[in-house]
Order: C-alpha cells, then sequence, then structure tokens
C-alpha cells in the first residue's frame, strides 16, 4: 500500500512540475556596443514553481540555429514574472541581419513563444 501511494505521490509532482507550460520571450531589446558586439535586454515569462521547475536560460540563435549567446537564469522568479535580463558581448557575424531569441526551462526545455529581431545597423 505504501508503494501505491509513493507512486501516485510521484505523478502528481509531475503532474505540478508540467503544469507551469513553457517559457516565453515576450520582448526583446537590442543595441550595438561595438563593431559586431550587441547588447540584448530580454524578458522571459514562466511561471515558475520552485527549483523543480523554472526558466533556466535564453539563448540569441542564428537562423540555422547556431547558438550565438547564452544568458543563464540561475534561480526561479517565482515572485518577480515577467522577468528581464541582459546580456552583453554576443557576436553577431556580419552577414546576419536578423536573430531569434528563445527560452529554456527545466521541464519543457524549448517550445514557447520565440521572438525573432532585426539586428541593428544591418
Amino acid at each position: 500500500m505504501k508503494l501505491i501511494y509513493i507512486f501516485f505521490i510521484c505523478l502528481l509532482l509531475i503532474y505540478t512540475a508540467a503544469f507551469a507550460g513553457e517559457a516565453d520571450v515576450i520582448e526583446v531589446e537590442v543595441r550595438r556596443i561595438g563593431g559586431d558586439t550587441y547588447k540584448f535586454d530580454v524578458t522571459v515569462r514562466h511561471a515558475d514553481e520552485g527549483w523543480v521547475h523554472f526558466a533556466n536560460k535564453w539563448e540569441v540563435t542564428a537562423p540555422d540555429g547556431t547558438v550565438l549567446g547564452t544568458r543563464i537564469l540561475a534561480h526561479p522568479h517565482v515572485e518577480e514574472q515577467p522577468f528581464t535580463r541582459s546580456l552583453s558581448g554576443v557576436k553577431i557575424p556580419e552577414n546576419l541581419a536578423e536573430v531569434s531569441v528563445r527560452a529554456h526551462d527545466l521541464v519543457h526545455e524549448y517550445g514557447g513563444k520565440t521572438v525573432e529581431v532585426k539586428v541593428p545597423g544591418k
């Protein structure tokens, strides 16, 4: 009987962790800081539920999927939604006029709303 109880508790925890949904990028600002180097200010929305299920990073990607920069989010933002974090020093090749920004969470990984942005000065 105890094993059945533990099984149902585990199912409940898995279901609860999945309930928060995917991490969405809702706004992106890009500024050139010199040459081919840029700063990104990215706003993410995710129903963080604590250390088991939270948005743990966002990435700047080229159209072919190459990751150009990653901002690690080291802790849950349960009481701060949506939240904005910055990443400087992102090098964007001269031939790219547009990039995408996607968010990642610990349960769903990728899959939420992605935002495509024009690269300033290109």
